[in-house]
């Protein structure tokens, strides 16, 4: 699986937890913290950690290490380092506030085939 599929797949799994907004930005040409970012949140921090615990869940059912989940027990800004993929799941509140789109405004957004509600 390579690295856009899995991109796919970790946004379907966020879908399917109900996230809102689910966003996944290009970082090749804008930093080296990691190639992809994955952004989402949830409305409250039970929804943020069954978001986590799903992107964890896949990637590992698709042979991918979790290198760290950072942010789980206090859920309102969970980071779960896939190596490639850094996926950002964020309570609600915290989502506008970091704004992470607009502090990596450069970065080209990936497509992603979900249909998102709202």
């Amino acid at each position: 699986m390579n690295t856009k599929e899995l991109i796919q797949v970790v946004a379907e799994a966020c879908d399917d937890k109900r996230a809102e907004n689910i966003i996944a930005l290009d970082m090749n040409e804008v930093s080296l913290v990691a190639d992809y970012f994955v952004i989402c949140h949830g409305s409250n921090e039970r929804q943020v950690q069954a978001i986590a615990r799903a992107i964890k869940e896949t990637a590992e059912e698709k042979g991918k290490d979790v290198k760290r989940m950072e942010g789980f027990e206090e859920a309102r800004w969970v980071l779960v380092d896939i190596g490639d993929i850094v996926c950002h799941i964020f309570h609600k509140d915290e989502r506008y506030y970091y704004n992470l789109e607009k502090l990596w405004g450069d970065a080209d957004r990936v497509a992603l085939n979900i249909i998102q509600e709202g």
